[in-house]
């Protein structure tokens, strides 16, 4: 909004070019976000508490969960009003790729809003898992198609490993951006089960596609590491830049001892658009490498499943992986930190791809 308010009067205002840099509006967007979070914070703490969102804790967890009970959930409401006005205000609105991350973070927020109020209503089940696989399918093809209806779009397929390999795979791309969204947002749904355990590498993740963003939409820069060049890409950095800044904000409240949990309004719609992006840049390996917190937690739920159908035996003490740590005697904030600390050094694994061709 601002930068369509500002642009055209540029050059009339004395440093107000600086508005046309996505450089200069990520900065702000990051700074906008974490500010409103701050702000809002406090009154969407006590409008949960009002509400009796209350988070369900289950009955077969960790122990140390039962003294959770009763902080406030759905908190991840925070991060979407803290990154939706911060996109609005800095972010070019007459660009297909960040619609289609503004639909992704609303729709799959708003399944997850649904879900938290089932479980709110209803003990521990929320949606069944099938309302809410085909909700979630139906919105990823939905962003699929925004995506690749823009002119700017292409279907070409890129690895960081083979320079010259980059088939295009033509509508099959839809079917990509289906299992990467749904992939992305239910992994970092399984991720937030500890105090901060979830914003941490959704932070770190924002940051890597904040470069891989970058990278795509500017013609020489993509070209001289021979990727893919995707114009209007450039944007979404912005968009990660916002949601750095609200996690941070949210992490004020949500680090141990939590005073509110995200929710799966949070954790979904945070995870579905860290997918939309990467799909938009072309960099679903990257996603891959940097979101691997969250890959490992979906293995080992995956893992466990699959194990104990066929032998009857359990690999880890209790699936997704940080709880098989916190029954193994780790404190929680322990189990936390490290793996913000793997989260960091897969981040910058993930950015060396971008030297690998």
């Amino acid at each position: 909004m601002l930068y369509h308010l500002l642009y055209p009067i540029r050059a009339k205002i004395p440093g107000l070019g600086v508005i046309e840099y996505i450089t200069f509006r990520t900065v702000m967007a990051t700074l906008t976000s974490m500010v409103v979070s701050f702000v809002i914070g406090p009154y969407i703490l006590r409008w949960l508490r009002k509400i009796g969102a209350k988070q369900p804790i289950r009955s077969d967890g960790p122990n140390t969960h039962f003294t959770k009970e009763g902080t406030p959930t759905m908190g991840g409401i925070m991060i979407l009003i803290s990154v939706l006005l911060s996109v609005l205000l800095w972010a070019r609105l007459d660009n297909y790729y960040v619609w289609a991350a503004i639909v992704s973070m609303v729709g799959f927020g708003a399944i997850g809003f649904l879900d938290d109020f089932a479980k709110l209503k209803g003990g521990s089940r929320g949606l069944s898992a099938n309302i809410r696989i085909v909700a979630e399918a139906a919105l990823a093809i939905a962003i699929g198609f925004i995506i690749f209806s823009s002119p700017r779009s292409n279907t070409q397929f890129m690895s960081p490993f083979f320079k010259n390999f980059m088939p295009d795979i033509g509508i099959f791309y839809l079917l990509l951006a289906l299992v990467v969204i749904i992939g992305s947002a239910n992994a970092v749904n399984l991720t937030d089960g500890l105090d901060g355990l979830a914003i941490g590498p959704v932070m770190v993740t924002a940051g890597v596609l904040l470069v891989f963003t970058y990278v795509a939409g500017n013609v020489k820069i993509s070209s001289y590491l021979k990727i893919i060049y995707i114009s209007g890409a450039g944007s979404l950095s912005i968009i990660c830049g916002a949601l750095i800044g609200a996690g941070l904000g949210f992490l004020w409240f949500n680090t141990f001892p939590a005073q509110v949990f995200m929710g799966d309004v949070g954790s979904l719609s945070l995870g579905a658009v860290l997918g939309t992006m990467a799909v938009v840049s072309k960099q679903e390996f990257g996603l891959l490498i940097a979101g691997g917190i969250f890959v490992l937690e979906t293995v080992s739920v995956i893992v466990q499943v699959v194990s104990f159908k066929l032998t009857g035996k359990r690999v880890f003490m209790m699936a997704p992986l940080h709880h098989h740590f916190e029954l193994k005697g780790w404190p929680e904030p322990l189990v936390t930190v490290r793996f913000w600390i793997i989260s960091v050094i897969l981040a910058l694994v993930a950015l060396s791809t971008l030297k690998l061709r």
